[in-house]
């Protein structure tokens, strides 16, 4: 079976959609289809990174376009970016010959119009993987007015390609609804979450001891934030949060990673005089276990009336972990329904504007870290969401859509499959 992938990140980019995507287009390639991926040559959270054209990678050929890298410090850059990136996608999307299924993610948005307008005019199925929903995502933000023009634009586009998908994959049952509510059929929406690199994550001990000794933070307990650093996980509340506890020497909060809003959490540090703020760039992927299990306590974060439209996945490799976390955000959330399945010592939860509660939390588990509770193995939820359960998933929803054309590789859909190795990792799908 030939099938096309579509995303403005794929390896060895940083962003989660890369590695989610990464994944898929192995999965497929051991399964023995033919997968072509469409991506750009510039990295999404760094444009001045820049990869090969084309390359054929681990059995799937890569197509690299050219597209402006205006960074993403403004919402006109990243709509440049975005535009012109998409603007590059109609030229090559018309040599490409026919594919049998069409896979299509959300960055940019909307490029699963593109994708449509492609099986349309070539034939083959699409298969439309709602990583976030836009122009939902733009107007919570603020970014679009609802009555707008471009937003009824939009949005009549996202319709669209809805209509015209065979199936439709979201994150989890928040986003579904808000599908359904869209008028798009139920029977067509399959409910797979992003799954966690359970084949390379887990508690790392030696990894662990590693990172606390280069970064002098051997005898401090460590709250971490780690992944993309994006206005739609606003991170007031943890910053506020580290201000009240900063007559603590013993507390330092680690933030790993990179986005929009990376620079901001430096700027608090510094406005606020904070010692017990650390910043540190993206981390090798081969040390991706030791980093996360030298937190004593991660921190997820989603913004206030995005339930459905984003899906904050670092809480996957956080159970594949084991560390306790604290989630700031809305209760009624995918990660809210996670919290009311773990024990009450593993996870802990506040509200946006909550800082006495998400401070109380702090030193509540760091009591739990000094009386030696310590992270030591997968949460009971971590296989559940893991790449054995979850891959195997979507890789049967894509044949499906041609049965008579399954995939002969060497590894049967019941079977894990491999996640590959990048140099860079991410922890968020935003």
């Amino acid at each position: 079976m030939k099938v096309l992938l579509l995303n403005q990140c794929f390896w060895p980019d940083v962003a989660a959609t890369s590695q989610q995507l990464t994944g898929l287009a192995r999965g497929l390639a051991e399964r023995g289809h033919s997968v072509t991926v469409i991506a750009s040559r510039r990295g999404y959270d760094d444009p001045k990174i820049r990869f090969p054209a084309r390359e054929c990678w681990k059995g799937i050929e890569i197509i690299r376009l050219p597209s402006i890298g205006m960074g993403k410090t403004s919402r006109w850059r990243r709509a440049l970016n975005f535009a012109s990136f998409s603007a590059s996608c109609v030229f090559r999307l018309a040599i490409v010959q026919r594919q049998d299924v069409v896979v299509a993610l959300t960055s940019p948005p909307l490029i699963s119009w593109l994708a449509a307008l492609f099986t349309r005019l070539k034939g083959g199925r699409l298969i439309f993987w709602v990583m976030d929903l836009n122009p939902d995502e733009a107007i919570a933000a603020g970014w679009l007015k609802p009555d707008s023009i471009p937003a009824k634009v939009l949005a009549a586009l996202l319709k669209s390609s809805m209509r015209h998908a065979q199936k439709i994959i979201a994150l989890d049952r928040f986003a579904k609804q808000r599908i359904v509510d869209k008028g798009i059929e139920e029977c067509k929406i399959e409910v797979i979450p992003p799954w966690s690199r359970d084949d390379s994550v887990r508690f790392d001990s030696e990894g662990r001891e590693a990172f606390r000794r280069r970064h002098d933070l051997s005898e401090k307990f460590v709250v971490m934030y780690a992944g993309n650093h994006s206005p739609c996980h606003p991170l007031d509340t943890l910053l506020e949060a580290a201000k009240n506890l900063s007559t603590r020497d013993d507390i330092i909060f680690c933030f790993v990673g990179g986005g929009s809003e990376f620079r901001k959490v430096e700027e608090f540090a510094r406005a606020h005089k904070l010692r017990n703020i650390r910043g540190l760039p993206y981390q090798p992927q081969n040390e991706l276990s030791g980093v996360l299990s030298a937190a004593d306590l991660h921190v997820v974060v989603m913004g206030e009336g995005y339930q459905g439209i984003i899906h904050p996945c670092k809480i996957y490799n956080i159970l594949a972990i084991g560390s306790p976390f604290l989630y700031i955000g809305p209760t009624e959330s995918h990660v809210g329904e996670i919290i009311a399945r773990l024990p009450e010592d593993r996870a802990f939860s506040a509200q946006h504007g909550q800082v006495d509660i998400a401070a109380a939390s702090i030193l509540e588990s760091a009591n739990g870290f000094r009386a030696g509770c310590v992270a030591m193995a997968p949460s009971v939820l971590a296989h559940e969401y893991s790449t054995r359960a979850l891959l195997p998933q979507f890789i049967a929803q894509v044949e499906l859509t041609h049965p008579e054309l399954k995939g002969v590789g060497k590894t049967s859909v019941g079977e894990p499959i491999s996640e590959p190795q990048t140099e860079v990792f991410v922890t968020d799908s935003q």
